[in-house]
């Protein structure tokens, strides 16, 4: 069976860390990786790997935690969500935003396979700008 929703590529992975600061100087400065933000006051960086965005932190919840987290990005997370409910899936988050810019708002959404492991879903919406008056 194939996607009828748009699930097309896995978008980022999460690993755990008690360090933030460490796991940054590590994945920067010994692999090379390049970062693309942190999220100020919270214990979360990102960095880029080939396209793929590798997140380090504190999972969103302790259910969360395990060795990794996939991210599959969806191009619109609530019909991916009402059409993975129509297959007998059950959310475990409901959409919801997780990170805003200027440009951009990162939205997630969460369920579990048969085995317990937490599967994500990812929307990334650019923002409309306000019309001039």
């Amino acid at each position: 069976m194939t996607s009828s929703f748009g699930l097309d590529q896995i978008a980022q992975i999460h690993l755990s860390v008690e360090d933030i600061d460490r796991s940054v100087v590590f994945y920067r400065d010994v692999l090379g990786m390049r970062l693309l933000f942190q999220v100020p006051g919270q214990s979360m960086a990102f960095f880029d790997c080939g396209g793929v965005r590798l997140y380090l932190g504190k999972p969103e919840r302790e259910s969360f935690r395990s060795s990794a987290l996939i991210y599959y990005r969806v191009a619109d997370l609530d019909q991916a969500c009402s059409a993975l409910k129509q297959r007998g899936a059950e959310l475990e988050s409901e959409p919801h935003v997780v990170h805003r810019t200027d440009a951009m708002e990162l939205w997630m959404a969460a369920l579990r396979d048969p085995d317990g492991h937490a599967v994500m879903l990812m929307c990334e919406r650019q923002k409309v700008p306000a019309a001039a008056n």
